[in-house]
């Protein structure tokens, strides 16, 4: 059993996966669609995904503003995490990911991946940083810490 991580965007949905001994994160793929308001396809995908890699539980990443606010992407995030648990049948988490896409980033730049190839896989490693941000703190509340 494996937990997902999800980066929901306006036209992307980054996925990461867990290993099966829930500890680290590993970015699968991301998810396109033509326009924000389509998601058929986008939730048929995820279903697929869980079904494959046997998903017990769902990340998503909570897009707050940096001040702590709510603001439109909240509202569409709130919408899709209802979509998801609905469909899914599976307890789906908001977890918040205040700047993992620019940790992301700055990651890649780091290892040297050129930007134009950054873009295409932002989401995915965003998706990584908000599951292995979450495994970390699942890790440490089952440590008393």
């Amino acid at each position: 059993m494996r937990i997902m991580g999800l980066d929901f965007g306006s036209r992307t949905v980054g996925v990461a996966l867990s290993d099966p001994l829930k500890i680290t994160a590993q970015g699968l793929e991301i998810v396109r669609r033509e326009r924000e308001d389509k998601l058929r396809r986008t939730l048929a995908r995820i279903e697929e995904i869980i079904t494959e890699y046997e998903v017990e539980e769902i990340v998503l990443g909570w897009p707050k503003n940096m001040d702590g606010s709510e603001g439109e992407r909240v509202e569409k995030t709130n919408e899709f995490q209802a979509m998801l648990e609905r469909r899914t049948g599976l307890p789906v988490v908001l977890w918040d990911e205040r700047l993992t896409t620019v940790a992301a980033d700055r990651y890649m730049m780091e290892a040297g991946i050129r930007r134009e190839n950054r873009k295409e896989q932002v989401d995915k490693i965003a998706a990584v940083f908000i599951l292995q941000g979450y495994l970390d703190r699942k890790k440490a509340e089952a440590n008393g810490l």
